[in-house]
């Protein structure tokens, strides 16, 4: 997991960060990302305030490399995503051993592992600068009265999934109260462009030129090789119900997008990737769903909810030119729809 998630948030002698923004410095958005944890009992520290949507955490794949809608139902069921099952030990690295959580929370790629934060997932570090896995294993229990539970009217997950990417694993949380200060966080600044963003971008460009190869592939595969994922083409001949889709543009050019979607999560680039795709007024105009946090029992809490409904108007592609802007220039013409 720390491997993973080094390649965003550990800069010193990281060479796959092209250009760490010093002047942009991850202090705050940490406690925003981070969940409180047993043995904290309360605090202030970990605000919890940036959620993870269900949307989020389907779209990682599957240990086999491949979208879980896509799956082999013999390697996963996405019908039976919503079902409870208990944890077993070789689960332990993951998800708390013995504990119940849903389907979805299982066999999963890495990235998912490392990226988000769930109920009954394993968190590494993060109190009292644990960051060793042979230490006490500390996990997320976010159910109704639990420690990462809401516990006021602000400072809780709304949707009971956590962005662990952007927390250090060194940043640490007191056990005491849960306190998180300059003392005990690992400010990092933020990495504006990265090495895989460069790959994919290539693989991107290659595709929409050439179309399927081993060169458009090799780039996307270097990303998931450092991911612990097989190569495309292994993962989609055997593991798929689609298995050609990588050799055809189109097909590709899905693999290429969610590639993106999973490896920049929350770092700041889905929006302006589904605007220059032109799939933002499909992918931002559908319901945010979340688990139901007010519920103690497994079976309710993984109810799926309606958190709100996006609007992403034909217009949005576009930014509103001031007025000022227009009458100091009289031969500007407003942008459509505004």
């Amino acid at each position: 997991e720390w491997q993973v998630r080094a390649e965003f948030c550990e800069i010193e002698a990281n060479a796959e960060v092209i250009w760490a923004n010093t002047n942009s410095r991850a202090s705050d958005i940490q406690r925003w990302a981070m969940a409180m944890i047993t043995p904290a009992t309360s605090g202030s520290g970990p605000k919890s305030i940036l959620g993870v949507t269900n949307k989020m955490v389907e779209m990682f794949y599957t240990d086999k490399g491949v979208p879980i809608t896509e799956a082999k139902q013999a390697d996963w069921n996405y019908n039976d995503r919503l079902s409870l099952k208990t944890a077993g030990v070789n689960d332990r690295f993951y998800i708390k051993q013995g504990e119940r959580t849903v389907a979805l929370h299982f066999k999963r790629e890495p990235r998912f592992y490392a990226f988000v934060g769930f109920d009954r997932g394993i968190w590494f570090g993060n109190w009292s600068g644990n960051y060793d896995a042979k230490k006490t294993i500390y996990h997320v229990a976010t159910r109704k009265g639990e420690t990462a539970a809401r516990q006021g009217i602000s400072n809780y997950c709304i949707t009971g999934n956590y962005a662990k990417k952007l927390v250090h694993l060194q940043t640490a949380g007191a056990q005491s109260d849960g306190n998180v200060t300059g003392a005990n966080m690992n400010v990092y600044p933020w990495p504006e462009i990265r090495l895989a963003d460069l790959y994919l971008m290539y693989a991107e460009a290659l595709n929409e030129v050439n179309g399927y190869s081993t060169e458009t592939t090799r780039w996307i595969n270097l990303v998931r090789e450092r991911a612990s994922l097989p190569t495309v083409e292994e993962s989609w001949t055997n593991y798929s119900t689609d298995p050609s889709k990588y050799t055809t543009k189109e097909g590709l050019r899905e693999i290429i997008q969610q590639e993106r979607a999973i490896e920049l999560m929350f770092e700041g680039h889905r929006y302006w990737d589904l605007k220059r795709w032109k799939k933002a007024h499909v992918a931002l105009n559908q319901p945010i769903r979340a688990w139901d946090i007010t519920q103690d029992k497994p079976e309710a809490y993984y109810t799926e909810i309606l958190l709100a409904n996006q609007r992403f108007y034909m217009r949005d592609y576009f930014f509103p030119i001031e007025i000022s802007e227009m009458q100091i220039n009289r031969n500007l013409i407003q942008n459509p729809g505004w």
